[in-house]
């Protein structure tokens, strides 16, 4: 069993559509606070990152945010985080949210929340990490992604040992779960192309 100590959660900074998501963001908090776990994120207070940490610092839960300078006023830093780490560059924050993090979430956002994940989610594919990598699926928010990436394997782009170690849930609880029971598999993609 994996000990889980900080989750990573990609999410909008918009508030999206529906309350729902505002909704599982809360949850999601509650969740962690209850296992003692705590939240890396991008440092910001307003959509969805905003009521995650919110909910997160209101239970007494541990937040820390990570922000590039420029995004600081555009996204407007959180000013009352248990940490937060403001960085010179993108690639710098997405770098250090990892090097924090035990496990990656991705709650509804829009084409930055896509970039983490897929980029966090190739690290492990590369093996360059070994940590769980996941999707909380709210009101099939992301169906039309997962039905996406199972055409891929059906294509063969993506081998299936690499789709799987996407986990993909609607319930915080059943995530975090499957991420203390997460084993990666055995990397051999360079080595399957070579016929090895």
């Amino acid at each position: 069993m994996t000990e889980i100590k900080s989750i990573c959660v990609y999410c909008g900074s918009s508030p999206g559509r529906l309350e729902a998501y505002a909704d599982v963001a809360r949850a999601l908090a509650a969740s962690l606070v209850a296992q003692n776990v705590r939240l890396v994120y991008g440092g910001a207070n307003v959509g969805i990152m905003g009521v995650l940490a919110d909910t997160m610092l209101s239970l007494g839960g541990k937040v820390v945010g990570v922000i590039p300078a420029a995004l600081v006023q555009k996204e407007v830093a959180h000013a009352d985080l248990t940490e937060l780490h403001v960085t010179s560059s993108m690639h710098e924050r997405k770098a250090l949210m990892a090097e924090l993090s035990d496990g990656f979430v991705a709650l509804p956002g829009g084409i930055g929340t896509l970039e983490e994940l897929f980029e966090v989610w190739t690290w492990a594919q590369l093996g360059f990490h070994y940590k769980p990598c996941g999707l909380l699926n709210i009101e099939g928010y992301f169906d039309p992604l997962v039905t996406f990436l199972d055409h891929t394997v059906d294509e063969q782009f993506v081998k299936q040992v690499h789709r799987s170690m996407l986990i993909v849930e609607s319930v915080p609880e059943n995530l975090l779960e499957r991420f203390r029971h997460y084993a990666p598999p055995v990397v051999t993609k360079w080595l399957d192309r070579k016929g090895i």
